[in-house]
């Protein structure tokens, strides 16, 4: 079932702003938000602590480190 909903403009400017490209309607946008703010399946949590693991052992580098590796 479709169905109509109100926003103030506002909210339609800020979604107009989020927008990956000109002709994706609202509906798609809402999902994306939607999506963004899901559980983390556990493949992805696992994968974050493990990246969490490493910078607390110093098994990282920054960004000026990484420019000047590659004369950037």
């Amino acid at each position: 079932m479709v169905t109509t909903i109100q926003v103030s403009n506002d909210l339609r400017e800020e979604l107009s702003k989020r927008k990956l490209f000109d002709r994706e309607s609202y509906e798609e946008v809402i999902w994306g938000l939607i999506e963004d703010t899901m559980e983390l399946d556990e493949e992805t949590k696992r994968e974050l602590e493990e990246s969490r693991k490493e910078i607390r052992e110093g098994k990282f580098s920054t960004h000026e480190e990484i420019k000047k590796k590659y004369g950037l």
